[in-house]
């Protein structure tokens, strides 16, 4: 897993992959807290078209309040980003953003390595979309 996130393509509708999304996130035991139908944000605002996009906020709670413990600050990197987007009729992406990607910003080892078993978990559950 190099780079921010990680991702995969899926066929599947885009509220399909919304599910089997949110889905493969609980069997890690991540929730969605917040859901940002951005295409739509975007033309309410704009008046401008994009690719439907949807920004899934997942958080682990056991992940959080570990982080959270070591290091308060971790609160305003939570929750990590899941971007479910239509690239093609019937063809999705799927990108989560990696936890110890965002934690290096705090220059905190201790939350890189907590932040490490939550890339982990990220990676089983985008296998399992």
């Amino acid at each position: 897993m190099n780079g921010i996130n990680v991702k995969r393509e899926i066929q599947a509708s885009l509220d399909e992959a919304i599910d089997r999304t949110t889905t493969a996130l609980g069997s890690e035991g991540f929730g969605i807290l917040t859901r940002v139908d951005m295409h739509a944000k975007i033309k309410e605002k704009l008046g401008k078209d994009m690719i439907p996009t949807v920004i899934l906020g997942a958080c682990n709670p056991q992940f959080a309040f570990q982080g959270y413990s070591l290091n308060s600050d971790i609160s305003a990197l939570i929750p990590c980003n899941a971007v479910v987007r239509e690239i093609a009729p019937g063809r999705i992406s799927v990108e989560i953003v990696k936890p110890s990607a965002m934690v290096q910003i705090l220059g905190d080892s201790r939350l890189v390595e907590l932040a490490r078993e939550g890339d982990a978990a990220i990676e089983r559950a985008l296998h399992k979309v």
